[in-house]
């Protein structure tokens, strides 16, 4: 889907700051007649905003009807409306509540203090004040968002709107039709299911590293090192490991294991120990970056694997997890496709928390902040989340470690669970 500069004034095509071009779809007939905007969920989520502001600055501009808490994502304007006058709609919309005031910059959060909306900006730290008399003022001050929580049926609406749209893709041919990587929302090339509209530089990078890679002829020569698939050389191989990788990424099969992908396969371990060797080499794991790393996944087949996912927890973070997850978002909210992802990274975090655990206790309390920084970025979904935490396993770590896991993890948990009794009461 095309994008365009959340600032329509700024023609540099490498702006870094873009959304999607607002999509919408005109419904029924007469009295009836509707629009339906279709990607106003993503639009508002590059926004930082939430889409119940931004459907409702429609409605009071254009004098219409809105819907505001849609439970399927249907965003709706009564009457017949152009998806360009819509655009142009929303560039005012950005302006009065987005930009920041002195530096332009839509690196905004809204605060609201003392009956005052307030854009905190993080790019040059000025609070610049939104004018109470515009109408969608007293709608924000009526419908302040909760603190530390954001809303969830949007997220729901958006993670089954994406869902839906991946399986149509499949059913209308567009994936990969039974191949191997078609499982976990690869497509026929192997690429991993991109976000829609993601157009932020490090997919930009992978898309064009990418196709270098694919393009390229491979050549190998006689006096170079081959990889030996035999049993026998995969275990040696693990042997050669650090100790302390061997027994994070040696994992026996499991019932989900339905395509071979066993913790005995190699390129799981040969994309481990090539990521701690690079984080020795540049002084730490946080040098290592994305673009590399998922490029390296794709050279061993398995950067849309389920399975890469609990061996990435394990090798791009260390003792500062809690700093670093959010430079790694991007990335892993790419390569997270399915539930089947969401559970292998949780799986990961479950390792990464009680191997480190043993050695150091203290990394038991970043549990919860660990699972609201993931949580918060769209990575791992409420449902997949209280699943997980209602039942201790021994799939990823021994029995009594697992317990000690979820226990650590009970404050997130807690607040998980209040959040959605929250919801219900409303």
């Amino acid at each position: 889907m095309a994008t365009v500069n959340i600032r329509s004034d700024v023609k540099d095509p490498f702006y870094r700051y873009k959304m999607e071009r607002l999509q919408s779809k005109i419904e029924g007939k007469g009295n009836g007649i509707k629009t339906v905007i279709v990607n106003l969920s993503s639009v508002a989520s590059s926004l930082a905003r939430p889409g119940a502001y931004v459907i409702k600055y429609f409605g009071f501009e254009l004098g219409a009807q809105t819907n505001t808490n849609p439970a399927d994502d249907r965003w709706i304007i009564n009457g017949a409306h152009e998806a360009s006058k819509l655009q142009d709609y929303l560039d005012g919309f950005i302006n009065k509540f987005v930009l920041c005031k002195k530096c332009k910059n839509p690196e905004t959060d809204v605060v609201i203090k003392d009956g005052n909306i307030l854009l905190d900006c993080k790019a040059c730290g000025q609070r610049s004040n939104v004018d109470l008399r515009l109408k969608l003022s007293g709608f924000i001050l009526k419908n302040q968002p909760k603190k530390g929580k954001k809303d969830k049926s949007e997220k729901k609406a958006a993670r089954k709107a994406k869902q839906s749209a991946n399986g149509d893709a499949d059913e209308n041919g567009n994936g990969s039709g039974g191949d191997e990587n078609s499982e976990n929302g690869s497509n026929g090339h192997g690429d991993v299911a991109i976000e829609a509209g993601s157009d932020d530089e490090m997919t930009r990078r992978i898309k064009a590293e990418a196709q270098e890679i694919d393009a390229a002829p491979i050549e190998v020569k006689d006096d170079e090192w081959t990889v030996d698939m035999s049993a026998e050389a995969v275990k040696a191989r693990q042997q050669q490991l650090p100790d302390d990788l061997k027994q994070k990424l040696v994992l026996g099969g499991d019932e989900d294991d339905e395509d071979g992908e066993g913790g005995a396969n190699s390129n799981y371990d040969l994309l481990g120990t090539w990521i701690d060797e690079e984080a020795k080499e540049k002084g730490g794991v946080s040098n290592v970056e994305d673009v590399q790393i998922y490029l390296k996944a794709k050279e061993l087949g398995i950067e849309s694997k389920h399975r890469t996912l609990l061996v990435l927890v394990q090798t791009i973070f260390d003792d500062d997890i809690v700093k670093q997850i959010p430079s790694r978002a991007s990335m892993l909210k790419n390569m997270v496709t399915s539930d089947k992802h969401e559970k292998a990274l949780l799986g990961g975090v479950e390792r990464f928390i009680g191997l480190r655990g043993k050695e150091n206790p203290d990394i038991y309390n970043l549990t919860s902040k660990v699972l609201m920084l993931l949580y918060n970025d769209d990575i791992l979904s409420e449902e997949v989340i209280t699943k997980w935490g209602t039942r201790a396993s021994k799939k990823y770590i021994d029995l009594p470690t697992s317990k000690k896991v979820r226990k650590s993890a009970e404050t997130f948990l807690k607040w998980l669970e209040e959040a959605e009794s929250d919801d219900d009461s409303e």
